[in-house]
């Protein structure tokens, strides 16, 4: 079913999920994973894709395990800077063989070691949506970005180039990490007034550890709450304590997204089930009430 079929007639819970490195892990881990977090009965399940196009087949194998071993909907992530026109043609055909019909188009980040000739063919992913739309038929999503992309001059200008995503096909957007709701609540409001009436879902991703509040910190460029900061600063030794805090901090979270209309609640798993558990187990009154 496609993506944008369900959101016409309800609000969905989703999460996300990344191949592992090949080196590291196997797809049979991550797998397993996908099984559990069906326990909670997912309207979709997006699966990530490098930047640099490298190991597709692992998204690609992953999206296909989901669809034939699943009640959720695939979502493919397709990360268009470093790709040219054939090779998305090439990626886009695997998708119609194995019945994929959703796809994140974005652009992707430039890794910090590509050169300045790393974008190819296509400098936004409105241009790929664009592509996209004149040779196939998928049900398109795009990113957004509560506080503002980083290369966008404002929000305002920022949400131009959202609308013109809208205007190229997409037929949802799903937020980057944020902490502080009223980001989300801003971003909804002006983008109605600009004209964006497809749903925006909110990106949740609990920080459970000290190490990924200095990623967030440092790379994400998300805002962090002064209270939760505090906490952090308190804690962060405390590995117990650090996973506690960053479940209870998304509890809330979402339940005020939630009380104020969201428009569904899409959770960055980090191919950590346990996560996802916890906080389904928390609110599983609330979610089954808002979102079934």
């Amino acid at each position: 079913m496609r993506i944008c079929d369900i959101l016409r007639n309800k609000r969905t819970l989703s999460f996300e999920v990344f191949p592992p490195k090949p080196e590291v892990s196997n797809l049979n881990e991550i797998c397993r994973t996908i099984d559990e977090l069906q326990r909670f009965s997912p309207d979709f399940v997006s699966v990530t894709f490098k930047a640099s196009g490298d190991n597709s087949r692992h998204t690609i194998d992953l999206a296909t395990y989901i669809k034939k071993n699943t009640t959720a909907e695939p979502l493919v992530h397709l990360t268009c800077g470093a790709l040219d026109k054939d090779e998305v043609d090439w990626l886009a055909a695997r998708l119609d063989e194995e019945q994929l019909e959703n796809v994140l188009a974005l652009r992707g980040d430039k890794p910090a070691d590509a050169p300045d000739s790393y974008l190819k063919c296509f400098q936004h992913a409105s241009e790929l949506m664009a592509y996209l739309r004149s040779t196939h038929h998928f049900c398109m999503g795009g990113a957004c970005y509560p506080e503002g992309h980083i290369e966008s001059e404002s929000l305002y200008d920022d949400l131009h180039h959202l609308k013109v995503k809208q205007d190229m096909g997409a037929s949802f957007f799903i937020t980057q990490l944020f902490y502080d709701n009223n980001y989300y609540y801003r971003l909804k409001r002006v983008a109605r007034t600009m004209g964006i009436t497809i749903p925006i879902i909110p990106g949740i991703m609990p920080l459970t550890s000290a190490t990924m509040f200095n990623k967030i910190m440092h790379m994400a460029g998300a805002s962090i709450p002064f209270e939760l900061r505090v906490l952090f600063e308190r804690f962060r030794h405390d590995k117990e304590a650090m996973y506690e805090i960053g479940v209870a901090f998304s509890v809330n979270q979402i339940l005020e997204l939630l009380a104020n209309d969201a428009d569904g609640i899409h959770l960055y798993t980090m191919n950590n089930a346990r996560v996802a558990a916890d906080i389904y187990q928390r609110i599983h009154h609330v979610i089954d009430k808002e979102l079934r």
